[in-house]
């Protein structure tokens, strides 16, 4: 067969002619997810940025002043950095071990359990800190049971909008990042290194710090920076956990813009946010790569063992039984709180979802939240499928100098908090042509662009791993660009479809920083309700956010688990 087709293997693409293509009509393949985000990434960070230095049509940095003069600002950017450092800190400490486990052990049941800690991850923030709220809170599920066992007139446990709360969700959030990240890079170290040094006379302490962690160290490093950006940008958690107390630079965007109309601050705020998120994914990518430059990988039957002597045994129950208890508590509280009343157990709160009394928080029945959010996330879906799919199929090409400037440009709204993004939808879209500040269209639209990047990371591998040699076979056989696209592409890339869009319909369904800026009152998605429910007073708003997030957790897990299933390579991967 004639190689030279290897060089033109992307001309069977629907749509376009299969010999001779030129750039032009492939490139226009990134024309639509282009366009998309020039007109909803783009241009509304440049809103951000002339509302920052031209807040009154003149030119002027005196916000951006304020952020290193004023007390109260150095403040919140402080909280917000020591806050991220200490959790980044506890999820390391707590969960290398889980990572070595996961590294070096065979074990029955291995891979469920791996899913089981990435539960948490996949959680919506809201969730989480509902989870906690269930667990840990005045009403919680350990304060209930102290009060009647000890018969005590008030709770014991009083962590409730404090730092150590916050710090314990961060690092039930944040556990699988370490273990996946650092657990999988560990599994394909090689194991000859560590008996070697042993065999020199290095205690088993040694050697790891001398052998294991100086090669750990490049995953360690990028698991940490992923894991502080995830704090450092943390809003939901910050915003319900930690009351009015705590502002994180995501919380203060919020109530500048949102409680005291100070557009023109949180703007700066914005700007500032989005350099230190820039900055942070930027050193972390260099660190992605500088993990690929290690010794050879070796394999999983090589460097994993059985669990055969009592050592191994206690290590293997001590991290299982930490990891369920850990992990699984929050959850399970979450579960029976939604179903607990004073009178026992029951489905009362649920029911209450489908009603409207007087004094509702909601102008719309609470069940209606839950039709709007799936509205919302699949019209997410679909666009974000429409947007994802074909950028993918570009990324994916041969390679030249605008897929290595187009690649990382669709990944930017990665690296740009939901905070930002919805705060710059209600300030860049209230303007003809583009007045969509009260338009109901505007959450799916945000939640698209929170899901995009995902999409198209879900499809590259598959893309990627389509041998040249069966499209070039389906063209010799004399099937069309179409039919090539059908029979060939299409099954193999099947079921990254799958995982794409339950990828962005899971994502758009538990979305709560930007869609906190754009939903209207009469169109409120789940997280909002929750979070509404979870800050008024009341036994039965109390218990709707407890069955409303339990809603949440159960189609969030079931999501993730159908991803599970249906993603290819190997579960250490994160």
């Amino acid at each position: 067969m004639d190689r030279s087709l290897d060089g033109n293997r992307f001309a069977v693409i629907p749509g376009l002619k299969m010999k001779h293509i030129s750039s032009k009509s492939y490139m226009l393949l990134a024309a639509l997810p282009l366009a998309y985000l020039a007109v909803f990434y783009f241009y509304p960070l440049v809103k951000i940025f002339i509302v920052s230095f031209i807040p009154d049509k003149a030119w002027g940095p005196g916000n951006l002043k304020k952020l290193v003069t004023s007390g109260i600002y150095l403040q919140t950017l402080w909280f917000t950095t020591w806050q991220a450092v200490v959790s980044t800190v506890l999820t390391l400490l707590l969960a290398l071990p889980g990572a070595y486990v996961f590294a070096r052990y065979q074990f029955r049941g291995k891979e469920l359990l791996r899913s089981f800690t990435t539960v948490p991850f996949v959680l919506p923030t809201v969730v989480v800190a509902a989870a906690f709220h269930s667990l840990l809170g005045p009403r919680g599920l350990v304060n209930a049971v102290l009060m009647k066992w000890f018969n005590l007139m008030s709770p014991p446990v009083d962590i409730d909008q404090t730092i150590a709360l916050i710090l314990i969700a961060h690092v039930f959030y944040n556990y699988t990042v370490v273990v996946r990240i650092v657990g999988g890079y560990w599994s394909h170290l090689e194991s000859g290194l560590i008996e070697s040094a042993k065999m020199l006379g290095a205690s088993p302490a040694r050697a790891f710090l001398k052998v294991t962690l100086p090669l750990l160290s490049p995953a360690i490093m990028a698991a940490s920076l992923l894991v502080f950006i995830f704090c450092f940008s943390s809003f939901g958690v910050i915003l319900i956990l930690g009351g009015a107390r705590f502002a994180t630079i995501e919380v203060e965007i919020y109530r500048q813009a949102i409680h005291l109309f100070n557009l023109p601050m949180a703007a700066a705020l914005s700007l500032l946010q989005i350099l230190f998120m820039f900055a942070f994914m930027w050193v972390y990518t260099r660190l992605q790569r500088s993990r690929s430059l290690a010794l050879k990988p070796e394999s999983r039957r090589v460097t994993q063992k059985r669990v055969d002597s009592v050592a191994d045994w206690l290590i293997l129950a001590a991290n299982v039984g930490f990891m369920v208890l850990f992990l699984g508590l929050p959850m399970i509280s979450l579960l029976i709180r939604s179903v607990t009343t004073e009178s026992g157990l029951s489905f009362v709160f649920y029911k209450t979802l489908f009603e409207n009394t007087t004094d509702s928080v909601f102008f719309v029945p609470p069940v209606d939240a839950v039709v709007y959010s799936l509205g919302f996330a699949l019209v997410a879906l679909l666009i974000s499928l429409i947007l994802g799919l074909p950028a993918a199929v570009f990324l994916a090409g041969p390679a030249n100098r605008l897929r290595s400037v187009l690649d990382p440009m669709f990944m930017l709204p990665l690296s740009t908090s939901a905070v930002t993004l919805g705060f710059g939808f209600i300030i860049a879209l209230d303007k003809p042509p583009l007045n969509l500040r009260s338009s109901p269209a505007l959450v799916p639209l945000a939640h698209t662009l929170v899901a995009f990047p995902f999409v198209v990371r879900s499809l590259l591998p598959a893309l990627r791993s389509i041998p040249p040699k069966l499209r070039e076979s389906a063209v010799v056989l004399g099937a069309g660009p179409w039919k090539v696209w059908r029979s060939v592409d299409l099954p193999i890339l099947s079921r990254a479809l799958v995982v794409a869009a339950v990828f962005a319909f899971t994502i758009s369904l538990g979305e709560f920083g930007a869609t906190l800026f754009v939903a209207r009152p009469q169109t409120p998605t789940m997280p909002l309700a929750i979070y509404r429910f979870l800050g008024q007073p009341g036994v039965v708003n109390y218990g709707q956010a407890m069955a409303m997030s339990t809603l949440l957790m159960l189609v969030s897990a079931a999501g993730f688990m159908l991803m599970e299933k249906f993603r290819s390579g190997h579960g250490g991967e994160f």
